[in-house]
């Protein structure tokens, strides 16, 4: 296995860091640690660097001291054994952790005055699963401003093995000092019992019986998968890319390059989702603080889930296991939390030719892909890569809907759709924001809006036929924030001007916007203030290693995004002609809760593309191969269909194919 210096730190990198943090600043158990990662070495030194050059390993470190609250960043030197800083940072609350999650709700089944609030409704405690959140600073009571506040949600399981989510203990929320675990408060503001609901979704608990008339449908590579794995690095089909994970983002892509005819060319050096905010759009008492902020206040590396074979990932099927710390900064394991696999996509091209019939491609396609639970909530992730040399993000949301109930039956509500007795499900939206550092045949890249639209009628265009596209340039950081627009079938280009292709046009990949809304917010609402980001559809910012997370570097209990964040990054108006540039793209759901969502919600998906436009001088998958099986390429018969009889140009057909491995 091959070292690099972007590789992800180890279990044992986890724990030196914690130890000389022990022997250089007497780290012990009155502190905890928000997080550990690879402190990435800055941009170009990683690009001039080369096989067999010395690395040097850095952690960086966010810890703070339970009694004071105080909150340090660290760089911690592993190569030379030594902390390179140790710095104040005061103001901010780090990330909640899992640890926390967990130490909440054991210190909540404890505690009397919980169990006597629980007791007046009529509530077995052991029933009851505590939820912790966090607050945005325009919600958090202002007497414990300065604390590390959680606010919890509860829910109880109707059986042992019930669905919590299924029973929200209506109008009671407990806040939390999250340094010492007391309860600093108890909000009962209303009881609406618990609705007779149907709301589980195992089928021995329904008492329904699974179906029995899917047949097997199997997956098999009997010569093995076309992908080869070496340490970090990954190569398939002409791609090549490097794979890291860390508690934040989860699964990170770096230094994605096509092998174009023998040229190894650049397309991305970094790829990851740097924020995803959840605005839970309704202000009534159970949901007037539900804005999460899945990435920045608690990190969805470490939510995380292990995979499996079968369920989560089908066919030839290699894990790779993630290594995260926990709060005493010793390393656990998520085992197989990336799954990487090929997939059969339909087709690729085609086309039947009324002479010499029928010639088509099958699309195969390369998959990262990784699952996160947030609680209530699922994130599937993936990243596919063509060979057609496009990239797709896709993102699919399921587990449980947030349920209320309501005070009498046949109430409705304006904001959330009825899906049980006398219970609703609250709008809400799921705003992702990916961090797109494209470098397109190196990193002096141009952003470039498109926009199209009809020429007016004339002389030359009696018809008003004529279609033409206007471009913007994306100049400078004050011209940084872009609205899609449907009208115009905008899109966004990022153009390497130094490099043209056969046809004289700057190589270029595109943006295609999809999965985009607008966020819905008054300009004055503090929601919009403490993350801006989710304003625009689109962000381009000059790049700068220190630039990571668009709502800011701490946004647990913040007002606004000015630790480091979008606003702070624009105010100097950096230009961003022939400049490495970054982009981040906000996609997501706008989740108008539905009935069929409940109890259990389908997967909902959704996606974006990163697709090549003019980078190439012509389709680059024309050397996909044939289909080994005979009847995908049939010969011509003269006068007679391409294909056999009956089947020609049906769909269908192609599913035969799965018998002739």
């Amino acid at each position: 296995m091959t070292a690099h210096p972007l590789d992800s730190l180890t279990g044992e990198e986890f724990s030196r860091t914690s130890a000389i943090l022990a022997r250089e600043h007497g780290v012990d158990a009155g502190w905890r640690y928000a997080s550990i990662a690879l402190q990435e070495p800055p941009k170009t030194a990683v690009q001039a660097w080369r096989d067999g050059d010395p690395i040097e390993r850095r952690a960086f470190v966010v810890l703070w001291r339970k009694q004071t609250n105080e909150v340090h960043e660290a760089v911690v030197n592993l190569t030379s054994d030594a902390v390179e800083s140790w710095t104040h940072v005061p103001g901010v609350t780090p990330n909640f952790t899992i640890d926390e999650y967990h130490d909440c709700d054991h210190a909540m089944k404890a505690d009397p005055d919980v169990q006597a609030a629980l007791a007046r409704r009529g509530i077995d405690v052991e029933s009851v699963l505590f939820d912790v959140w966090t607050y945005g600073g325009a919600v958090i009571p202002e007497q414990w401003r300065d604390r590390r506040l959680g606010w919890v949600d509860l829910w109880m399981r109707a059986t042992p093995g019930g669905n919590p989510y299924a029973h929200p203990v209506s109008g009671l929320k407990i806040v939390v000092d999250m340094n010492t675990m007391e309860v600093l408060e108890i909000e009962d503001h209303h009881d609406y019992g618990f609705p007779e609901v149907d709301a589980e979704y195992v089928p021995e608990l329904r008492g329904i019986a699974p179906r029995t008339d899917l047949k097997p449908l199997e997956i098999v590579q009997p010569q093995g998968v076309s992908f080869a794995v070496d340490g970090s690095e990954i190569r398939w089909q002409n791609w090549s890319f490097r794979i890291g994970f860390n508690y934040r983002e989860g699964p990170v892509i770096y230094q994605v390059a096509f092998d174009d005819a023998g040229v190894k060319r650049d397309v991305a050096y970094r790829l990851s989702f740097a924020e995803m905010i959840v605005p839970y759009r309704d202000s009534s008492f159970d949901h007037y603080r539900r804005t999460a902020f899945d990435i920045g206040e608690w990190g969805l590396g470490y939510m995380c889930t292990s995979l499996e074979l079968g369920c989560d990932c089908l066919g030839e099927i290699t894990y790779l296991d993630a290594v995260l710390p926990d709060t005493a900064g010793q390393p656990w394991e998520i085992r197989n939390a990336v799954c990487l696999h090929e997939e059969d996509n339909a087709v690729l091209w085609k086309h039947v030719d009324p002479d010499t019939g029928a010639e088509v491609r099958r699309q195969r396609r390369f998959v990262v892909s990784a699952h996160a639970t947030v609680a209530n909530y699922e994130y599937l992730i993936y990243w596919r890569f063509y060979q057609d040399g496009s990239i797709e993000c896709e993102v699919r949301a399921t587990g449980i809907m947030v349920s209320t109930p309501m005070a009498q039956d046949g109430d409705t509500s304006a904001t959330g759709t009825t899906v049980d007795r006398r219970s609703y499900a609250p709008f809400h939206q799921h705003f992702l924001v990916a961090r797109l550092d494209l470098d397109v045949d190196g990193d002096a890249n141009t952003v470039v809006e498109s926009d199209s639209m009809p020429a007016p009628i004339t002389a030359e265009n009696p018809l008003g036929l004529d279609l033409h596209t206007a471009a913007t340039v994306v100049e400078s950081e004050a011209h940084s924030g872009r609205s899609y627009s449907w009208e115009r079938q905008r899109t966004w280009k990022v153009t390497n001007p130094g490099k043209l292709n056969a046809w004289g046009a700057p190589v270029a990949y595109k943006l295609v916007p999809t999965a985009s809304f607008p966020a819905m917010f008054d300009e004055s609402s503090p929601v919009l203030r403490r993350n801006p980001v989710i304003g625009n559809t689109l962000w381009v910012t000059r790049h700068h290693d220190s630039e990571m997370w668009p709502a800011g570097d701490y946004p647990t209990q913040s007002i606004d995004d000015s630790h480091n964040g979008m606003s702070a990054w624009i105010a100097d108006d950096e230009n961003l002609v022939d400049e490495d540039v970054v982009l981040w793209y906000v996609f997501g759901i706008h989740h108008i809760t539905r009935v069929e969502d409940w109890p259990i919600m389908p997967a909902d998906t959704i996606s974006f593309w990163l697709k090549p436009f003019g980078f190439f001088d012509r389709n680059p998958s024309l050397d996909a191969p044939r289909t080994a099986t005979d009847h995908c390429a049939a010969p011509a018969i003269p006068g007679a269909q391409a294909g056999h009889a009956g089947h020609a140009g049906h769909e269908g057909h192609a599913g035969h194919e799965h018998h002739h491995h």
